[in-house]
C-alpha cells in the first residue's frame, strides 16, 4: 500500500458559520459517521498561507523573530503570509512576503514541502518554498505595521536551527518542518530533486 495521503469527503447533512472575522470564519458541520450516525464539527476556514525558506550562500536561513499574541511568545520564524487573493499563484505570494518582510528576492524557487497546520481544527493549507540565489530587492523597503513593526531579522546557519528545533526552543510550525525538509532533502536526492516552484497544489489550486 501506497503511504499517500487521499481525497475523501464525508457527507454533511447540514452546515452553519457562527462566526465571521477578518481573514477568517468559524464553521460548524454536521457530519454522517461510519456507523451511520452524525456529529458537529468545528473548525477554521482559512484562505491558505505561503512560507519561504530562504538559504543563503554561507548555509544560513533567514528568519525572522515576531510576536504572536495566541501563545504570548515572541517566535523565530520564516517569512510567511496569507494568500489574500483566491487563486492566487502561491509563487507569486511567497515572493512578495519575502520582498516585504525581508526587502530580499531570489533567483532559485522550489517547493520544499506542503503542510495542512492543523488538519483536526482548521483548513489550512501552507505550502512551504526553498528559496535561493539570495540577493537584496531593489527599492524601497516595505512599510510594515502592527507586530511587524517590531520584527527582528538574522541569518542564522542551518545546523543551529536544528539543533534548537530538536532541543524544543524552536516551535514555529512552518520554520520547524522547512528546515528539518530542507534537512532531510539535502541528505536524500538532494536540493535540485524537490519539485519545481510551479508544481500542482491541489489543496488550494491556482492558475499559472
Amino acid at each position: 500500500m501506497a503511504i499517500k495521503d487521499t481525497p475523501e469527503e464525508w457527507t454533511v447533512t447540514a452546515t452553519a458559520t457562527p462566526f465571521t472575522g477578518n481573514k477568517t470564519s468559524v464553521r460548524t458541520d454536521e457530519v454522517v459517521m461510519p456507523d451511520g450516525g452524525t456529529v458537529k464539527r468545528d473548525y477554521q476556514v482559512h484562505p491558505g498561507s505561503v512560507a519561504v525558506l530562504a538559504l543563503d550562500d554561507e548555509g544560513r536561513v533567514l528568519v525572522l523573530r515576531q510576536y504572536r499574541h495566541p501563545v504570548r511568545q515572541r517566535l523565530w520564524e520564516i517569512p510567511a503570509g496569507l494568500l489574500d487573493i483566491p487563486g492566487e499563484n502561491p509563487l507569486h505570494a511567497a515572493q512578495r512576503e519575502l520582498y516585504e518582510e525581508a526587502h530580499v528576492k531570489a533567483e532559485d524557487w522550489r517547493v520544499l514541502t506542503d503542510v495542512y497546520t492543523t488538519p483536526g481544527g482548521c483548513d489550512e493549507a501552507v505550502r512551504i518554498f526553498l528559496a535561493r540565489d539570495l540577493s537584496a530587492a531593489e527599492g524601497e523597503r516595505f512599510e510594515v505595521s502592527e507586530e511587524e513593526a517590531d520584527m527582528e531579522l538574522a541569518r542564522v546557519p542551518q545546523d543551529e536551527l536544528v539543533r534548537g528545533v530538536l532541543a524544543g526552543e524552536l516551535h514555529n510550525n512552518c520554520l520547524v518542518v522547512g528546515v528539518l525538509a530542507l534537512t532531510a532533502a539535502q541528505a536524500g536526492e538532494g536540493l535540485d530533486a524537490l519539485r519545481p516552484a510551479d508544481a500542482p497544489w491541489p489543496a488550494r489550486p491556482f492558475e499559472a
